[in-house]
């Protein structure tokens, strides 16, 4: 039976690896097991233990980080598959086939950097990114498409509504989902006035991990604690993965986060914040900002509604939700051309091309 091990550095990986887990458990002759370094908090790592565990999967884990490596090391896993490259090496042995499926595809430069030789498989999501990461040297490549919304693709025309009806929400007022990133963010800005909007229609708000996890972000889940309820709905910490929110929204608001990417796969609105808070340093070195962030990338979002002000938030969203087809086109175009396909088969895809790699290291 071939082994595979899902080392996850973070909770919020995990939408990225489930349809993959979910594709070698149908075919079937895979043991499956998943980890997390201890570096990250004890909650998070438990909460990530309770998620592995419901979809059937091994939890490893250790007393402390060097035994968890040991561990990990002497299991001699067939197949790695990370999120980042961090600390690959550390638990690789030398005839595993290592993979990456990057955890995020927003618009920060990071994309390109998070590298390393030891990896044999690198998932991308579009033709653009490979065409770019050829240009920088790779050549582990395979154009997969993006595994977190596989799950997306048999679902674009339905909405969930008894799910909406267990978050308190009704189903008969559109759905607004706010999501953003943990840094530069919207969040300080864009809060106050969620209040104003659930007057009129349900507000989710998905905050990213760190904003719950790092003390330096934690202010966002605390504030956004105090506007919950009364028509808005915070998502909790724990509860990691937003592609149910995707499903039972009618608009995305968002700032430089992935998900102005993966809601692409559903043709809804999204409304782009252009506004953020940048930490001093920031705001006295510019630059150092700048140099963070993918702007090439950003120049070419045509296909979002722009939010300049946060006092133009409720004029924007009653504008669109009067006019949801309005950039139906140019979603749709930019979906062929920052997801490759949206056809729910990335990990299908991908596991074809692991076994493609295992089959001819073994020969």
């Amino acid at each position: 039976m071939t082994s595979i091990l899902f080392e996850c550095h973070h909770l919020y990986y995990l939408p990225n690896f489930l349809p993959i887990i979910e594709e070698f458990q149908q075919r079937g002759g895979y043991s499956l097991s998943a980890s997390i370094p201890h570096i990250i908090n004890d909650l998070e790592r438990r909460h990530l233990c309770e998620a592995v565990e419901t979809v059937g999967i091994e939890f490893i884990d250790g007393d402390n980080e060097a035994t968890r490596q040991t561990e990990l090391k002497s299991r001699k896993f067939d197949v790695v598959i990370v999120g980042v490259p961090g600390m690959l090496e550390k638990v690789v042995s030398d005839n595993t086939v290592a993979v990456m499926v990057y955890h995020g595809i927003g618009l920060k430069e990071s994309y390109y950097r998070d590298s390393s030789r030891r990896i044999n498989i690198r998932a991308v999501e579009s033709e653009g990114r490979y065409d770019e990461l050829i240009k920088r040297g790779e050549t582990n490549l395979v154009l997969t498409g993006y595994t977190k919304i596989d799950p997306l693709a048999s679902t674009i025309s339905q909405k969930n509504n008894q799910f909406l009806e267990t978050l308190d929400l009704s189903p008969e007022r559109p759905t607004l989902l706010y999501a953003p990133t943990f840094y530069p963010s919207s969040v300080e800005q864009v809060l106050p006035k969620l209040p104003g909007l659930a007057q009129r229609m349900n507000v989710i708000i998905k905050l990213h991990g760190f904003s719950w996890s790092q003390r330096r972000y934690k202010h966002h889940s605390e504030q956004a604690k105090q506007i919950a309820g009364q028509g808005i709905y915070l998502a909790t910490r724990e509860d990691y993965n937003i592609v149910p929110y995707y499903l039972v929204s009618d608009i995305l608001l968002s700032d430089i986060s992935s998900t102005l990417f993966e809601y692409l796969a559903l043709d809804r609105p999204i409304i782009q914040t252009t506004f953020y808070k940048p930490r001093l340093k920031h705001r006295i070195l510019k630059a150092r900002l700048r140099k963070r962030l993918d702007l090439v990338r950003t120049e070419k979002i045509n296909f979002t509604q722009r939010l300049d002000h946060p006092e133009e938030l409720e004029a924007l969203v009653s504008k669109t939700v009067k006019n949801p087809d309005s950039m139906s086109r140019m979603r749709q175009e930019a979906a062929d051309h920052y997801l490759y396909r949206t056809d729910g088969k990335a990990s299908v895809r991908l596991v074809d091309a692991i076994e493609e790699q295992w089959d001819k290291d073994r020969r």
